[in-house]
This record gives structure tokens, C-alpha cells and sequence, in this order.
């Protein structure tokens, strides 16, 4: 199986339990990119069997919009593989794979995935990975997860869990070199990186939030995950490319290529001249752009 493209454009993720019937009744009207189906964290001990017997119905309900359905499963394996026999189906177009050890971690996980696909009818590759680095150990395997599986489209690092296990709080500067490395990782292996530095969990200071997603931006990160309704139209202003910078990077594309159609070896574009890293930067940003 080779890596399916192009990449989602995922701006925001939106997570909901897998059992909060009126939360999942209304997170197709929250304009996320995607919701994440969480049968982890948000799912106590007792209930996830009931969690992922709720997963089919729920997968339609909140995909109606368009939206991408994805499902968080749990980190033990005994969880794990009856979580990924519940949630590959053809309305779940990923899974998000929590506390990831290494890459045979994301490749073990990827052929359970494989076998359910064979099992269900569904076509070899349908069910995309997300990949969470979220302990000490695992850091130094960023490259090699990031890289692990043609499955995997996103990597996020960091958050509640690592600043535990390290004993630190979740602060922009506590997480600021993982997710440098994350970054790096994720782009080096032609995946989205997915994060935030900044006060996530808090949904009374938008404007806080507002602009930690703006430095997050302009460090790299493509898209994130958030568990507040409030975060989403944040997240899609601050993530996604603006209607002017979409407009602007068409018509610098199209006078490059006429450029280069012409023969010309400089090419000029309102005021200034452009080169093929110039270009290529346009060019991403109008893969990012969501139709609409």
C-alpha cells in the first residue's frame, strides 16, 4: 500500500465521547474539519464497551455535514484491538492512536487495521492513522514514527500527558522543543503535524488562545485538536489559508508558470521579484485551502 494523496485539510478536530449523545446530536453543526469519536480518556473503564457499541451510529450522526469522522482509540493492546474491530468502517475515515511507543508500535496497529478492512469489504488503505507521541521514551523515535506507516497522515507530540511523565506543566515553553521536533518530523515524512502551544484546554480566554494558534501557526503546525466547540471557527480563522492569501498565491502561481511558459529565466509579480521557493510556498497554501 503506498501513501494515498493528497493529505487531509484538516484545520480543526473536535473531540466528543463516543457516549455524549447530545454532544454527538450537535457536532456536525460545530464546522470542524473533523470530529474525533474518543473512546480514550473522555470514556471511563466501565463503559467502553458500551462506547464502542455506540461508535456506528455516532460515526453517521456527526459525519452528516461532510465532516471527517475520526476515532481515538486506547493505548492498551487488550482495548486497543477490539476498539480498532468496532471503528473501521466506511464512515470512519481515521483513527488516532494515543501514547504511540515507536514505529512497530504504528506498523502492528496498522496490519489489525489491515485485517479489519479485509474483514469489512473496505478497499486496502481507506483507514488513515494519527499518530500521538505523549511520553518521554518515545520522543526520540519521532523520525521513525513520523515515517512508520503509509497509513499515517498526522503527528502531534505533547500535551497533558508528556508534561506528567515529565513532571512539567503543559506551558508554551515546556512543550515549545517537542513540538519544534514533531514539526520537523511530521513535515520530513510528508505528514501533517497537528498541535497548539498554548492555553488549549481553556475556553474562556479566546483571545489567548487566538493568538497561541497564531504563533502555532507560523511555527508549522497544520492542524489541531480541540475539546471546545469555542476553539473550532478559532482554529479554522488562524489555521486555514485567508480568502486574500488564496487569491494572492492563484495569481502569483499563474504569472510564475506563465513566466516560465514564455521562456523567461526572472519573473516579476506586483513589485517584486519571485523564485521557486516563493513559488512553492503559494503552491502549498492552495493545497490547504478547503473548497467553499
Amino acid at each position: 500500500m503506498t501513501r494515498r494523496a493528497p493529505l487531509p485539510t484538516w484545520r480543526s478536530l473536535l473531540f466528543v465521547p463516543a457516549t455524549a449523545e447530545r454532544f454527538v446530536a450537535k457536532a456536525h453543526t460545530r464546522g470542524a474539519d473533523a470530529i474525533i469519536l474518543d473512546l480514550e480518556d473522555s470514556i471511563p473503564p466501565a463503559e467502553k464497551e458500551a462506547a464502542r457499541a455506540a461508535l456506528a451510529a455516532a460515526a453517521r450522526t456527526v459525519g452528516q455535514a461532510g465532516a471527517d469522522v475520526v476515532v481515538r482509540i486506547n493505548r492498551p493492546l487488550e482495548l486497543a484491538v477490539p476498539d480498532i474491530a468496532a471503528a473501521v468502517m466506511p464512515e470512519v475515515a481515521a483513527l488516532m492512536l494515543p501514547k504511540v511507543m515507536g514505529p512497530e508500535h504504528v506498523r502492528l496497529l496498522s496490519e489489525v487495521v489491515a485485517a479489519r478492512e479485509a474483514a469489512r469489504g473496505l478497499p486496502p488503505g481507506h483507514t488513515r492513522l494519527i499518530a500521538l507521541v505523549e511520553t518521554p521514551a518515545a520522543l526520540a523515535h519521532l523520525n521513525a514514527i513520523a515515517a512508520a506507516d503509509p497509513r499515517l497522515v498526522a503527528l502531534g507530540a505533547g500535551g497533558e500527558d508528556l508534561a506528567t511523565e515529565l513532571e512539567s506543566q503543559p506551558t508554551p515553553d515546556a512543550m515549545y522543543v517537542f513540538a519544534m521536533l514533531a514539526i520537523a518530523a511530521a513535515r520530513a515524512a510528508g505528514i501533517l503535524p497537528m498541535g497548539v502551544l498554548g492555553p488549549f484546554a481553556d475556553f474562556r480566554d479566546l483571545e489567548a488562545y487566538r493568538a497561541g494558534l497564531r504563533r502555532s501557526r507560523a511555527l508549522g503546525f497544520a492542524c489541531a485538536a480541540c475539546i471546545h466547540p469555542a476553539h473550532v471557527p478559532i482554529i479554522n480563522e488562524e489555521y486555514g489559508p485567508k480568502p486574500e492569501e488564496v487569491e494572492r498565491a492563484r495569481r502569483l502561481v499563474a504569472a510564475f508558470e506563465e513566466a516560465v511558459a514564455r521562456g523567461q529565466g526572472a519573473v516579476a509579480f506586483e513589485g517584486a521579484m519571485i523564485d521557486l521557493p516563493i513559488v512553492e510556498r503559494a503552491r502549498r497554501l492552495l493545497a490547504r485551502a478547503r473548497p467553499g
